[in-house]
């Protein structure tokens, strides 16, 4: 099941299916290790949206965050 990324909760662990939006955008998010198939924590829910990703701390608003599909991780 997808959710958007703005639907989980800190400390939740999710992978990500989908990343929608200007093709710049998802490129640059490409570019930080933001893509389909990585893994994501999430270290502080709302706007903005702290994220760690690859071992490194991504800060999101929370519109773009809706703009991304992740399947929860148990």
């Amino acid at each position: 099941m997808l959710f958007p990324l703005d639907m989980m909760r800190s400390g939740e662990v999710a992978e990500v299916a989908e990343i929608s939006g200007d093709p710049g955008w998802v490129g640059r998010l490409a570019e930080l290790g933001l893509r389909a198939g990585c893994r994501l924590k999430v270290l502080q829910p709302g706007s903005p949206c702290l994220l760690e990703v690859a071992d490194c701390k991504l800060c999101l608003r929370g519109g773009d965050a809706c703009q991304i599909l992740v399947r929860p991780v148990s």
